[in-house]
């Protein structure tokens, strides 16, 4: 069958006067085979094609050829071959049984039956009619496959070692895309042939894309260092072409690779840096068998905190959430991650599934971190020795509409379950903070920061300092907080927008062309919150050595290069995507920083550093807090922000009040008031 497959395609690549040079052949062929077979059938035995016979195979060749030629049987495409095709043969095979059978039937011919000039030409009709439908069946199907792999995308393969041949043996046959060779840069491998497709220097790029038609390459270098993926992508950058890529060496340890590995670039690699590399026994250390806690944990940061802690394979795993489809999805894939993960281990997932509870217990909650009570009978029921507290309002211009909210959730949410936590004996207590909290512009960095100051309070303050009723004392609560940047990937990431908007021809929106930020992947984010929390004494303020900021727009213009497209700007007017800044929002600022003074200490940890950073002893703090509350429980919002203010070191908040309730309050205020003012008159 492939032999079959493989010379049909081949017969389609011959120029169309060969291919017809050579059907010419096949019916002269049909001529002389039909003559025999109509010899055996009169005669009932074979004869050789000499002396007396050789007289209708002449004629038959002579008549049949030009006769074919001119009722149009040659025009018709084999592949093709219907019932027009069918109608030139009946056509063509009409004249011919009247010419032929006039000559050896009507007339007659010494030494040639009469018989022959009947039967011939029935036998000469149904091989070329089985000729003609045997090609339809046989190119018809391969024609049809080559135009649409003509019609798909070609692709380049960067990178001619293992993965880069299985990728291409998994493509081979590919509905999406078509491999039409290989880049790589060992100079021994140009010119050779893998897979039959040919290994081109990428110096040749420009030439080799101009030749195949090429639009996408694929990196199939998953041992390539960042800094070598990033050489790649620079020299790639300049022809316009879509780059994906294949995950890292351990997502493809099965040894195999398929299309479905193929992906658009990793975060990582838009970054431009390595990622954080952790220690295991940081990893390790607070999780391993203990039970454990994550509040906020359907979240981006929530969720892929659950998922490094499962990996290190706690006793419990509780998951708190106040979004009942969040926690569904969080905990429907970490019980799948987990049966998986322990069937891959011994091979019997019957087995596995016996050994699960024994193992870990995965266990999803519904409540909102601000009910005390209800945060206060969870952890009196499981006793966790470890919380990592991501649950928070995080988007800066939603909080900024809605402050009052915004306090409530980051603050004393916070309070609340560090208080909680404080009560029931949990050994490490863990804030997931931000880079916003430092010198804020925006409600949600100073609520972020105004729950750092609480745990710094906290952690000073004498264990059980607002402890209620008749519980025991219990052993000192390690409170510390984790400070980083953005998080690419999460759900109100840039990255997954651009590229929304990229896909959707643009524009590209950017909030100001000069912002920058700190950025760093989700994984990398969680790893740093735990291992922070494991080196955590009490009251620290943990930040990532995140190396130098990101232009956004510097970001964006490489996503919109990467995708195999120009930025449409004064220099390019012919571009493909256009930038489109819009303005500042409400609470954004340009830079962000991670420090609020100058004097980070290092720790075990070469990338993660410690700030103790000044705040006010509990006492003072709680009575602010208590007016606070009052000022968020009336909803005043001017109040509110005069007392982050007051509380927040470094906190500039915009000029306006936006939020929602309070804008559309005093709008109704106005409109009573001029309403009365015109019935006065």
């Amino acid at each position: 069958m492939n032999m079959l497959r493989s010379m049909g395609v081949r017969a389609l690549a011959l120029p169309r006067p060969f291919k017809r040079a050579l059907v010419l052949a096949l019916d002269a062929g049909l001529c002389v085979l039909a003559v025999w077979l109509a010899y055996y059938l009169r005669l009932g035995a074979f004869v050789s094609i000499d002396g007396d016979v050789r007289q209708p195979v002449l004629a038959s060749i002579a008549l049949a050829l030009p006769i074919f030629v001119f009722t149009g049987m040659y025009r018709a495409i084999f592949r093709y071959s219907g019932l027009p095709a069918m109608l030139a043969l009946a056509r063509a095979m009409v004249l011919y049984t009247l010419s032929f059978g006039a000559i050896f039937t009507v007339f007659g011919v010494d030494g040639v039956p009469r018989t022959v000039g009947l039967i011939q030409p029935m036998v000469l009709l149904i091989f070329v009619a089985a000729s003609r439908i045997g090609a339809r069946v046989w190119l018809g199907g391969l024609y049809h496959d080559r135009l649409r792999k003509s019609a798909l995308p070609r692709a380049l393969i960067y990178g001619a070692g293992n993965a880069g041949r299985q990728l291409a043996s998994a493509m081979a046959n590919s509905p999406e895309i078509r491999v039409v060779g290989f880049l790589d840069d060992d100079d021994r491998l140009h010119g050779q042939l893998l897979n039959g497709l040919p290994i081109h220097p990428p110096e040749d790029l420009a030439r080799v894309l101009r030749k195949t038609g090429a639009t996408d390459v694929l990196l199939a270098v998953p041992s390539a260092p960042r800094f070598r993926r990033n050489e790649i992508l620079n020299r790639l950058k300049a022809h316009k072409v879509v780059v994906r890529t294949l995950p890292g060496l351990s997502d493809i340890a099965t040894g195999k690779v398929s299309l479905s590995d193929v992906r658009e670039l990793d975060i990582d690699d838009l970054l431009g840096r390595e990622p954080v590399q952790p220690h295991r026994l940081l990893l390790q250390l607070n999780i391993t068998g203990r039970t454990v806690m994550v509040t906020g944990a359907g979240g981006s940061i929530g969720s892929e905190l659950c998922r490094q802690i499962l990996k290190s394979r706690p006793k419990t795993l509780l998951l708190v959430e106040i979004s009942e489809f969040a926690l569904y999805q969080i905990q429907q894939e970490l019980q799948g991650a987990l049966l998986k993960a322990m069937a891959d281990d011994d091979g019997d997932l019957e087995a596995s599934a016996r050994e699960f509870s024994g193992q870990t217990s995965i266990v999803p909650l519904l409540a909102s971190v601000c009910d005390e009570r209800r945060m206060d009978s969870i952890m009196r029921a499981w006793r966790p020795s470890t919380v990592y507290h991501a649950a928070a309002y995080k988007h800066v211009p939603l909080v900024e509409h809605n402050p009052a909210e915004g306090v409530r959730n980051n603050v004393w949410g916070t309070l609340a379950c560090a208080e909680v936590a404080k009560r029931n004996g949990v050994k490490n207590f863990v804030l997931v903070s931000t880079d916003k909290a430092v010198r804020p512009t925006n409600i949600m960095g100073a609520t972020k920061r105004l729950a750092e100051m609480v745990l710094q309070a906290l952690a000073e303050s004498a264990p059980g300092s607002r402890r209620t009723g008749a519980e025991p004392l219990q052993a000192r609560t390690c409170f510390s907080m984790v400070r980083f940047g953005n998080v690419l990937g999460s759900s109100g990431s840039v990255v997954p927008l651009f590229r929304e908007q990229i896909r959707s021809g643009g524009p590209v929106t950017l909030t100001h062309p000069d912002i920058t930020r700190y950025f760093m992947t989700i994984p990398e984010a969680a790893q740093l919150v735990i291992q922070s929390g494991a080196m955590g004494t009490g009251g620290d303020v943990f930040v990532l050595d995140m190396g130098q900021p990101v232009k956004i727009i510097d970001l964006a213009r490489r996503m919109v290069e990467l995708a195999g497209l120009t930025v449409r700007d004064e220099s390019n007017p012919n571009g493909d995507i256009e930038f489109s800044i819009t303005g500042l929002r409400p609470g954004e600022k340009l830079y962000e920083e991670l420090l609020i003074g100058d004097n980070p200490k290092p720790t075990q940890h070469p990338r993660i550093m410690k700030a103790h950073e000044h705040f006010l002893p509990w006492e003072m703090l709680q009575q602010r807090l208590t007016e606070l509350r009052a000022a968020v429980d009336a909803n005043d919002v001017p109040s509110i922000r005069a007392q982050l203010q007051q509380l927040v070191s470094g906190y500039q908040p915009s000029a306006d009040v936006v939020d929602w309730v309070h804008v559309a309050s005093q709008a109704g205020a106005a409109r009573e008031a001029a309403g009365r003012g015109l019935g006065g008159a």
